[in-house]
């Protein structure tokens, strides 16, 4: 399998690396033809990477073999315009997580994403952590990867001393990062200069500062909402020209922040509904209801949406993909 961005020569792109959902039939199946327009979708939103087979593509409820054919549906329909990162880690031991990474790296992927809560239970200590780490860096070649930290099953964060460690090795390029904690965010910027690595922050209170720290990009769950923004942000976050604008979106990203969070992942799937996309609310994960009051107040946010990108002069994904 050929890997369209080489590590040795690249790092990951700047911008918007989404976490990509899983579409599902109504059957409950995977709905491979709409997860390839589901990529294309991101890409034309101005994604410059993608995270496949990860929390919000509802990873734990697929199964092995889905996870490699959903990562292998992402790469072969992005087909080397931007790079695909997809996770490989999943309970097991040191060696079995080992022989999966590579098996998601034969998919096509440029990284393969670690995550950090199944490399050590919630009472082992950072040692066991990095003890484990080393050892599936050591068990997995060369392949670049990437870190994440999951809330599921717990959130184990990785200190910006663990991270420098890790970073040292030359084997991490990405970095999800779910620590909530612009200092440390800035720590961690700090320890993967000079290094062939980028922090992609999740958290989007702290976007535009992330981003002006130093951070590569952003890869967050509103970009299944409103990925034209969230592009927009990663875009103009320095942009002296639009200090009002830039503003006023960070703070609507701070205004959504809970109700992006409810009922997810199938609030961001009924907001592609209500936006165009085409998309089941099927989703495997038992997530708290989409009530009808859900849906009202997302309706209210999707207008208000469209106003702001009305306003900053961005045409709608959605829209030119209806014009078609």
């Amino acid at each position: 399998m050929m890997h369209a961005f080489k590590p040795s020569s690249t790092t990951l792109p700047q911008g918007f690396i989404p976490v990509m959902l899983t579409p599902f039939l109504d059957s409950g199946a995977v709905d491979y033809a709409g997860l390839s327009a589901l990529t294309e979708l991101y890409l034309e939103a101005g994604a410059t990477g993608l995270f496949a087979n990860c929390l919000s593509s509802e990873m734990y409820e697929l199964s092995e073999q889905e996870r490699l054919d959903v990562t292998q549906t992402v790469v072969d329909q992005v087909a080397g315009r931007v790079p695909v990162v997809a996770t490989g880690t999943f309970p097991g031991t040191v060696t079995e997580q080992a022989d999966f990474v590579k098996r998601i790296y034969e998919t096509g992927v440029q990284a393969v994403i670690v995550i950090t809560s199944l490399i050590a239970a919630e009472s082992e200590s950072d040692e066991v952590f990095m003890d484990r780490m080393l050892q599936l860096i050591a068990l997995t070649d060369d392949v670049p990867l990437g870190l994440y930290e999951c809330p599921v099953p717990y959130k184990r964060l990785i200190n910006s001393d663990i991270l420098e460690n890790l970073v040292a090795t030359g084997r991490i390029i990405y970095h999800k990062d779910t620590c909530l904690d612009l200092d440390e965010v800035k720590r961690r910027i700090a320890v993967g200069k000079g290094h062939k690595f980028g922090l992609y922050d999740a958290y989007m209170v702290n976007a535009v500062p992330s981003l002006q720290a130093g951070a590569a990009g952003l890869s967050c769950i509103q970009g299944n909402i409103f990925p034209e923004l969230v592009v927009w942000i990663c875009d103009h976050f320095n942009d002296p020209e639009q200090h009002a604008a830039i503003s006023k979106v960070q703070r609507f990203l701070e205004d959504s922040m809970d109700l992006v969070h409810a009922a997810y992942p199938i609030i961001a799937k009924y907001s592609l509904q209500r936006r165009g996309f085409p998309i089941s609310l099927y989703t495997r994960r038992e997530v708290e209801e989409l009530t009808p009051g859900l849906q009202q107040q997302m309706d209210h946010l999707l207008e208000e949406i469209d106003e702001i990108q009305s306003e900053l002069g961005i045409t709608s994904v959605f829209k030119r993909n209806l014009v078609k």
